[in-house]
């Protein structure tokens, strides 16, 4: 099922995709954020799977819609130089354990937002990510345990200021800006999309597309992610774990072809089995 936390002229819901269209599930009685959908647990995704088969709900329009970051997480752990051909791009090393790095909740926006970029600093890249959405408490979970850990898949976009990301080996600098973690459009979830599947990952910026690649190719997949993360943090339903890029980034490239975002840019990152999400870049106001 492809779940979608948004407002609907102006209230919060959580919808669920049909065949004609997305049904407002709080209209049918259920709860009204994505948090509450992830603690009813499997119940609760019974009942939304019946209403989203049913008829007997009317369809959004889709014009009185508007799109939430997909939770409201406790945590946002992010995995660096998960793709080989990205880690060799950049010249880092191919990690032989995962490198874990964060954000904050102020950088989570939805689809379809518009993202101020600060003009203090210049060297603006994208990241097209998948990302995992953990529905269950795991702490110290083995990679067999952990993928009943997770309620769900959706799409992210990392955005990264290089210019403060390497000022020094930490990268949180760079990393965690307001808006700098887009996720969305929505949440696909566990029963409908397997991550040891291949599925593709592309970036597009303007039209052109400047990443593609495939999830299968991560170096630490996402069971592999899950449990080691839970090993150095205590993971809660509704965290969010950012799987790491593939290659194509700005960053990768030779210093003379090196084209950063700028405001006015649109960049689309979509991944096969989830959909599209789409961030608009601006200039933040003085």
């Amino acid at each position: 099922m492809k779940l979608y936390s948004m407002t609907v002229d102006g209230r919060p819901c959580v919808g669920a995709e049909s065949s004609t269209g997305i049904v407002d599930l709080s209209a049918a009685g259920l709860p009204a954020t994505m948090n509450e959908i992830i603690d009813g647990g499997s119940g609760i995704l019974a009942q939304i799977k019946e209403i989203a088969e049913g008829d007997a709900y009317q369809k959004l329009d889709p014009g009185s819609i508007k799109y939430l970051p997909v939770t409201k997480p406790k945590k946002i752990i992010c995995e660096g130089l998960n793709y080989k051909d990205h880690a060799e791009e950049t010249g880092g090393d191919i990690p032989a354990h995962p490198i874990f790095f964060s954000k904050f909740d102020d950088a989570l926006v939805g689809h379809d937002t518009t993202v101020p970029l600060p003009q203090w600093l210049s060297r603006y890249d994208y990241e097209a990510e998948l990302v995992i959405v953990i529905g269950k408490s795991a702490y110290n979970v083995s990679v067999e345990e952990a993928e009943m850990c997770i309620f769900g898949y959706t799409c992210g976009n990392d955005l990264s200021a290089r210019d403060a990301q390497f000022l020094s080996s930490q990268w949180l600098a760079g990393k965690a800006l307001p808006g700098s973690g887009p996720t969305g459009p929505c949440i696909v979830t566990r029963d409908s999309f397997d991550p040891r599947e291949p599925h593709g990952i592309y970036c597009e910026v303007n039209g052109s597309t400047v990443q593609s690649g495939n999830t299968t190719e991560m170096i630490f997949p996402c069971f592999e992610a899950v449990s080691a993360a839970s090993k150095f943090f205590p993971l809660s339903p509704s965290d969010l774990i950012f799987t790491g890029t593939p290659a194509g980034v700005i960053q990768g490239r030779k210093r003379e072809e090196r084209i950063w975002l700028k405001p006015g840019d649109i960049v689309n990152v979509t991944i096969d089995g989830i959909g599209t999400l789409t961030t608009t870049l601006a200039a933040l106001p003085l």
